[in-house]
């Protein structure tokens, strides 16, 4: 039987709304939509650069315990209300993912909370 398991940050939006920072499926990682919320102290940085920052910290910690990493993210989608605020993250995301390559997306859309300024979903493939 394949393993399928939740892995929780801690957000209070997960209980709120109902879903988990991450699920593991087998071999397969899908982490949620995440922002720059700092979860221990459900804060949020006002520029997005920071914010881009500390999404991948998050995604991270998603990662880690699900027995992965960036280097085993197939696809990444990037979703901000303003394309503007794109450009600026981008040596964030190049140090991230500039030698992993993953399939990416960026989508222009609202996010939940007016102070998102982005939201980062990766999609990673467990080694083994």
């Amino acid at each position: 039987m394949r393993e399928r398991r939740a892995i929780l940050s801690g957000s209070t939006f997960e209980e709120q709304i109902g879903y988990a920072r991450a699920v593991v499926d087998g071999e397969w990682v899908h982490v949620s939509g995440t922002t720059g919320f700092d979860y221990r102290s459900m804060t949020i940085p006002e520029d997005v650069v920071a914010q881009a920052e500390q999404c991948l910290v998050n995604v991270g910690a998603a990662l880690a315990e699900a027995g992965c990493g960036f280097a085993d993210v197939v696809r990444v989608r990037y979703l901000l209300p303003d394309r503007e605020d794109f450009e600026p993250c981008w040596p964030v995301l190049r140090r991230t993912f500039g030698a992993v390559r993953p399939a990416a997306t960026m989508m222009v859309c609202g996010l939940a909370d007016p102070r998102m300024k982005i939201e980062i979903e990766v999609y990673a493939r467990r080694p083994g």
